[in-house]
């Protein structure tokens, strides 16, 4: 996990988040329970913080990305999964600059379609946080999302396996 972000891979799985934000880690717990699996063969898993230039390195010549990140809604439902496919469904609704952190994912896949640095394919996993306030621990609702979440990634991972991914 963490390799040199600008390395090249067939396809990247990026936790964002940050561990002293509550619900705001839960990228990077989901991709510390990937990167101990044994995933197929050229899947990389990197952890970022989610600023646009790290993350835009870290998918950067990725035929696949998925991205996976705490984020607000309105109503809230804290643990409830989205599972997005971007540029196509960028965020217009209740996601909308909503994003846990400082700035919205949505700002990084608008620079990385202008530098021409987007992936062949981004999957964005979202998951509703319910506490992003100091702390290190997930909330309840949002640490029981994550097991099911590793497995809907590497089912996603499995089914997209192809001739050029070592199936």
């Amino acid at each position: 996990m963490d390799q040199y972000p600008g390395s090249p891979t067939r396809i990247a799985v990026i936790g964002i988040g940050n561990d002293h934000r509550r619900d705001d880690g839960v990228g990077w717990v989901v991709a510390a329970e990937l990167a101990g699996r044994r995933l197929p063969h050229g899947v990389t898993v990197f952890r970022t913080d989610g600023e646009p230039t790290r993350l835009i390195s870290a998918w950067e010549g990725a035929q696949r990305a998925i991205v996976v990140d705490a984020a607000r809604s309105h109503p809230p439902r804290p643990g409830r999964i989205h599972r997005l496919r971007l540029p196509e469904e960028l965020p217009s609704g209740p996601f909308h600059g909503t994003s846990s952190h400082g700035f919205a994912l949505e700002h990084a896949v608008e620079l990385a379609h202008v530098l021409g640095r987007l992936p062949g394919e981004l999957v964005v996993y979202a998951v509703e946080a319910a506490n992003t306030g100091p702390g290190t621990a997930l909330s309840p609702a949002v640490a029981a999302a994550v097991h099911p979440l590793v497995a809907r990634i590497e089912r996603d991972l499995a089914a997209r396996r192809g001739p050029d991914t070592g199936s």
